[in-house]
C-alpha cells in the first residue's frame, strides 16, 4: 500500500480548509510591558474543524493573503 502524498492545501493537522481569522495585540517589553502599551499586532488564522493555528505579524496588507499562506 501506498501512502497518499500530503495534500498542497488545507490545514496541516487535518486537511481541512475551512478557517476563521482574527486579531491579537500584544505588549512588547521594557516600557511598553510596564505601561500596558499593545506595541505588536498579529493575525490568527485558525482550522474551523480542529482549532490548530498559526500566528502571522500584522502588516495591514489584507487577511486574504494570510489564508493563503495558512492554506498552502
Amino acid at each position: 500500500m501506498v501512502p497518499e502524498p500530503p495534500s498542497d492545501r488545507g490545514c496541516p493537522k487535518c486537511d481541512h480548509t475551512g478557517t476563521d481569522v482574527g486579531t491579537i495585540s500584544t505588549t512588547g517589553g521594557g516600557l511598553s510591558k510596564m505601561f500596558d502599551i499593545q506595541t505588536n499586532s498579529f493575525k490568527v488564522v485558525s482550522c474551523t474543524n480542529c482549532g490548530y493555528s498559526e500566528l502571522y505579524r500584522d502588516t495591514t496588507s489584507g487577511s486574504s493573503d494570510i489564508v493563503d499562506i495558512f492554506l498552502g
